[in-house]
């Protein structure tokens, strides 16, 4: 099968429709596939639940879909560096479900593992926990917290190759590789596509086997969300 799309409008053809949910990978404004992102926004789908991180910052990322009014839910750990996010949810426009950021990552690594739920103390005692299963092990309190999974993953890595095996750099690797393992469909954009067979195995950090369809971006933008710098002597 092949997986190469000429671009991210080709990449996603076929995929979407209103209400579908999708994860979409990055750290912050690092590792986001910025050209899937775009391409979501001109599609024009509606009513979106998006489980990421963040959901972008002021002008960028996943803040093109709450501008337009795509995005009707968020799961997330951190909303901060994003006005408009926090104007929607207090206007009673966007819906939210809070959730800490460790147990986020392995709600998602869960559900790309097949395992429906798993017991952590994070959050116990707190709205977190409210109207969940709790239970004790070894005289501690624990919370269930159920898998994430998603009807689509959009990703970006630092290298590909034609079969969908990846590399990602650096913070890039927060959230990318297991939200590859939990979507029906993973789509990839990359920075470097190299043909199969170059990339060491020993390397890879998420098999092909994940990835149904990749993309190579161009032009990328290395942006900072909050610059700080020492004062000038």
């Amino acid at each position: 099968m092949k997986k190469v799309c000429e671009d991210a409008v080709a990449a996603l053809d076929g995929l979407l429709f209103d209400g579908m949910t999708i994860m979409a990978g990055g750290f912050g404004l690092c590792g986001i596939p910025e050209h899937l992102i775009t391409a979501l926004r001109e599609s024009g789908i509606r009513n979106l639940t998006v489980i990421s991180n963040n959901c972008g910052a002021d002008g960028y990322g996943l803040w093109s879909l709450l501008a337009s009014r795509q995005i009707s839910k968020m799961v997330s750990s951190y909303v901060g560096e994003n006005k408009l996010f926090a104007e929607q949810y207090l206007a009673g426009e966007l819906q939210l479900e809070f959730c800490p950021q460790g147990t986020l990552a392995e709600r998602i690594r869960a559900g790309g593992a097949g395992i429906p739920a798993f017991y952590t103390r994070t959050g116990v005692g707190t709205l977190v926990a409210e109207d969940k299963e709790t239970r004790d092990f070894e005289g501690e309190l624990y919370v269930m917290e159920t898998a994430l999974k998603a009807d689509l993953s959009i990703v970006k890595a630092w290298y590909g190759d034609t079969e969908g095996n990846l590399v990602f750099r650096k913070t890039a690797r927060n959230f990318n590789p297991m939200m590859a393992a939990a979507g029906k469909v993973t789509v990839a954009e990359v920075e470097h596509l190299v043909p199969t067979g170059e990339i060491d195995g020993d390397r890879v950090h998420t098999p092909g086997i994940y990835v149904q369809r990749i993309i190579r971006g161009t032009a990328y933008q290395k942006r900072i969300e909050q610059r700080t710098v020492r004062a000038r002597a």
